[in-house]
């Protein structure tokens, strides 16, 4: 017969591998023909909110070929990263555009 005090330290403990962590939100940002920041970090799960903040169209592309994000003038997309890695990307339209996304696991 098992003690009457395990069934609860069990139950606690299972409780407690059932929480999640969090995932995050980035933001980056496109304006005045610059992408800030230049470099982030994030993790597998975090959604990255791409802000283009100029009159012109960009891309976040992928030099990997991982993505390639198309941000009309004045508009945000999102993505949700799904792969780790470090991924250089730029701006198709403006190749002088460019910045890197470090994605932990």
């Amino acid at each position: 017969m098992t003690p009457r005090w395990i069934l609860p330290i069990l139950a606690a403990l299972m409780a407690g591998m059932s929480v999640s962590a969090q995932a995050a939100t980035i933001q980056i940002t496109m304006d005045n023909l610059v992408i800030s920041p230049a470099e982030a970090t994030a993790k597998v799960g975090d959604t990255i909110d791409w802000i283009n903040k100029d009159i012109f169209a960009h891309t976040a592309t992928a030099r990997n070929g991982d993505w390639d994000i198309a941000m009309p003038p004045k508009k945000t997309v999102t993505s949700v990263l799904k792969k780790a890695g470090t991924i250089e990307y730029y701006c198709r339209f403006h190749p002088n555009m460019k910045a890197k996304l470090t994605v932990a696991p």
